[in-house]
């Protein structure tokens, strides 16, 4: 079993891993530990959609690579995970495309700093982080356990949780999508604390995981799940939402990983020997690590389940 450490980076992680032939989804791919992760996939020989709100930043990714790695297979497809009819549009313009699929990563986040509602009246940061990925996983979910079976080799989907989820005392399902009083203060400007809609979001990642895990094992799917913390990186949303990180930067640049290290325990999930057949765990540092007293939680995995069923029924 190789061993890696929290400063390892994607490119070391693939070391000796080869991906011909396979072909894996990476939503929020234009920029951070997204495109770092499609670079390393891409050079190991898979053929990599870049699954991004942003077209045009999309294409410049997509072109950055291809400046450094000419031979690579990207291909670029919208995707607005705060949409459910776009996700919806993206799983369609995909299956167009008739390609199999080995790996999907959702790597996507976000951290709104106001309350906001999408177009199907979901709190933003909860739409985005779960909900879109749930229905994008569901969606393409008997895709995957085909490939897996026609192709003798195991799917495997990566789900980028954070640490933040140990922060979340369950999930407040009857108020997630309502905004508080609390939340109209001109001090609490920023409406996440320490049981934040982020936090709980980064919950339903793990716990998602988990529950579907369990279903597929049910299945006899050759098809395994797991979630993960990428590290504290000095990503978009450390930069925008969570200051006292941000201050942190600024004073111990070196206490963060750099983007290439934070792109490595979504590759170790996604790629590595190591974790053949291991499905339902959380990761740190590509090493299996402890998460939440709620992550742990059957019951609670089950209910968000369901609740997440309801949310994106059509």
């Amino acid at each position: 079993m190789a061993l890696f450490d929290g400063r390892a980076t994607a490119v070391e992680v693939m070391d000796g891993i080869r991906l011909d032939s396979k072909v894996a989804i990476v939503t929020g791919a234009n920029g951070g530990i997204g495109f770092e992760t499609v670079r390393a996939l891409a050079i190991k020989g898979a053929h990599v959609i870049l699954a991004c709100r942003n077209l045009k930043s999309a294409e410049a990714a997509k072109a950055s690579i291809l400046r450094e790695e000419p031979d690579v297979q990207l291909t670029v497809l919208r995707l607005d995970l705060s949409s459910l009819a776009s996700v919806r549009e993206f799983v369609e313009e995909f299956k167009s495309l008739k390609l199999p699929l080995h790996i999907l990563i959702n790597n996507a986040g976000l951290a709104s700093s106001e309350f906001m509602l999408t177009v199907d009246n979901l709190e933003v940061t909860f739409a985005t982080n779960h909900v879109g990925h749930f229905l994008l996983t569901n969606l393409l979910l008997d895709l995957m356990i085909s490939t897996a079976l026609e192709s003798n080799s195991e799917g495997r989907i990566v789900i980028v949780a954070s640490r933040q989820h140990e922060s979340a005392r369950g999930i407040n399902f009857d108020s997630l999508h309502k905004k508080s009083w609390l939340q109209s203060l001109p001090l609490v400007k920023s409406y996440h604390g320490l049981c934040s809609v982020y936090a709980q979001s980064k919950l339903a990642n793990v716990l998602h995981a988990k529950e579907l895990a369990r279903l597929l094992k049910e299945r006899g799917a050759n098809v395994t799940v797991n979630s993960l913390h990428p590290g504290v990186i000095h990503t978009n949303i450390v930069r925008n939402f969570f200051k006292p990180a941000e201050y942190m930067y600024n004073a111990f640049p070196r206490m963060f990983k750099t983007m290439e290290q934070g792109a490595a325990t979504t590759c170790y999930v996604a790629a590595h020997p190591d974790l053949n057949g291991v499905s339902g765990k959380y990761f740190v540092d590509c090493k299996e690590a402890p998460c939440s007293q709620y992550a742990n939680d059957p019951e609670l995995a089950e209910h968000l389940w369901k609740y997440s069923e309801e949310l994106v029924r059509s």
